[in-house]
């Protein structure tokens, strides 16, 4: 008879093939937090694939299964929360595929980082000091690369628990009041109560994790007169849009904005700004196009041009077809897309943070100041750098996609540029190229969206963890720049 194994203390070891398993995800957890994320992330999309992919997911008796590209692509849209199509949301999906879809919304819309920690959390059962600062690497990815800093921050290390659990009740919260005060809107159309309730859900869960599906066959349009209805859509996706850390900190002290850290402030800043200066934008440029808000009186231009400037922050929702705005329009909206929304938050782009500080660096430069300050604080350089990369790993995915999409498919260059900004910021607009890619097509955009999604910061960290301390300094020389 063999002998039982010996554990720690001379205990025999009759750990069961589970407990083994929760002990190696433990150990890769530990080890390499960020990678784990992004395994964690694409097999939840695989999952998600998959089940879409059966027949029970799609509407309609003996229709068969959904093609796997168009699946996939559903997939990566739901777990990313872009919201780009390339079925009819409305129609297509059973009650089964509406769930899984309602289902991944709210997975996608907790975030890589977040849902990292919460799972090896779950299975390890304690966060250990890595995964801490794996979680805290959005409000401070510098943690990341050379350890705590000095400035105060939106979330501290021994507070990543408390942004955990910030994380679940916000979202719960956000989206029951957004669903409440979303239901009768939904009635005064003609709906019954229990459609009315799903389909308020279902836009409460859609605005918040900045996805841009809708239930109904006419999407937001259908509510185009309804200005309850619409102001409930952008203050879900504005709030999606700041990052949990933000309202992590807003929860903790909204009535003393001094005890605000340098994050908080910036994103709010930013986002006012380019709220604003959007929302302006298009009033000027759009005011006088026929097939957009030509035909409306002043008021309803400015409203609705603010809807559009809150939906590019990645929100996704539109009340107009986007392949009718000039093509200046479509440009601002590009850049506008690429910024996206807030660190940590649900959104996607470079974030508004990453502008913030190659503007003040840029500013920094001119005065001749040798760093960079905002709100009383100084910003280390490291951050600089990290925003630097992350433009330009950003810049370089949208310019390969548009390439390879605009050679597989001949569109016009301005169209296949704004989906493909749309996909890379997760933000769900849409000239309608999208939905007319062929299956290659579908991939290539299915991957923009998965690297936006997972975030240069996740993809940094991993690469953080494999990285030397160089001991020695090389002779320094400066090349001519400019």
């Amino acid at each position: 008879m063999r002998a039982p194994l010996v554990g720690r203390f001379g205990r025999p070891d009759n750990r069961s093939w589970l407990g083994t398993m929760r002990d190696a995800v433990d150990a890769f957890v530990r080890n390499s937090p960020s990678r784990f994320a992004i395994t964690v992330f694409a097999g939840l999309i695989l999952i998600t694939t998959l089940l879409l992919a059966l027949p029970i997911a799609r509407s309609g008796a003996g229709t068969g299964g959904t093609p796997l590209y168009d699946a996939l692509f559903t997939a990566v849209s739901t777990i990313c929360v872009t919201g780009l199509t390339v079925v009819d949301m409305a129609t297509h999906w059973s009650p089964f595929g509406n769930a899984v879809i309602f289902i991944g919304m709210n997975i996608g819309g907790v975030g890589v980082l977040t849902l990292a920690s919460i799972l090896g959390l779950v299975i390890s059962r304690r966060l250990g000091l890595r995964a801490k600062l794996m979680a805290a690497s959005d409000s401070n990815p510098s943690r990341i690369h050379v350890g705590p800093v000095a400035e105060r921050q939106a979330v501290r290390l021994g507070e990543v628990g408390g942004l955990l659990v910030t994380v679940a009740v916000s979202t719960l919260a956000i989206e029951a009041v957004i669903m409440i005060g979303m239901i009768p809107s939904v009635l005064a159309r003609g709906f019954d109560f229990g459609t009315s309730v799903w389909y308020s859900a279902y836009y409460s869960v859609s605005a918040f994790t900045n996805t841009g599906f809708a239930p109904n066959p006419l999407g937001p349009v259908a509510f185009f007169d309804d200005y309850w209805f619409q102001s409930l859509m952008i203050l879900a996706v504005f709030l999606g849009s700041l990052g949990f850390p933000v309202i992590f900190a807003l929860a903790r002290s909204w009535r003393t904005p001094r005890r605000w850290g340098v994050h908080v402030k910036l994103t709010l800043t930013t986002t006012l700004i380019l709220l604003v200066a959007g929302a302006i934008t298009f009033l000027i440029l759009e005011y006088n196009n026929p097939k957009t808000y030509g035909a409306y009186g002043l008021g309803k231009t400015l409203y609705e041009a603010l809807f559009m400037s809150t939906m590019t922050r990645s929100g996704g929702f539109s009340t107009i077809d986007m392949s009718d705005l000039y093509g200046s329009s479509l440009l601002v909206t590009d850049m506008l897309m690429f910024v996206g929304g807030g660190s940590a938050s649900t959104a996607g782009g470079i974030k508004v943070t990453t502008l913030a500080v190659l503007f003040l660096a840029a500013f920094a430069e001119a005065r001749g100041a040798p760093s960079m300050q905002a709100f009383g604080r100084r910003i280390p350089r490291d951050i600089l750098r990290l925003s630097v990369s992350v433009v330009l790993w950003g810049a370089t995915i949208v310019a390969v996609s548009t390439v390879t999409i605009a050679q597989i498919t001949k569109a016009p260059l301005d169209f296949v540029l704004f989906d493909v900004i749309s996909g890379f910021a997760t933000c769900g607009l849409s000239t309608g190229l999208t939905e007319s890619l062929p299956p290659e097509g579908k991939y290539v955009m299915a991957a923009t969206m998965f690297m936006g999604r997972v975030g240069t910061v996740t993809l940094a960290a991993a690469l953080a963890a494999s990285q030397r301390r160089q001991l020695f300094k090389r002779p320094e020389e400066r090349p001519i720049v400019g």
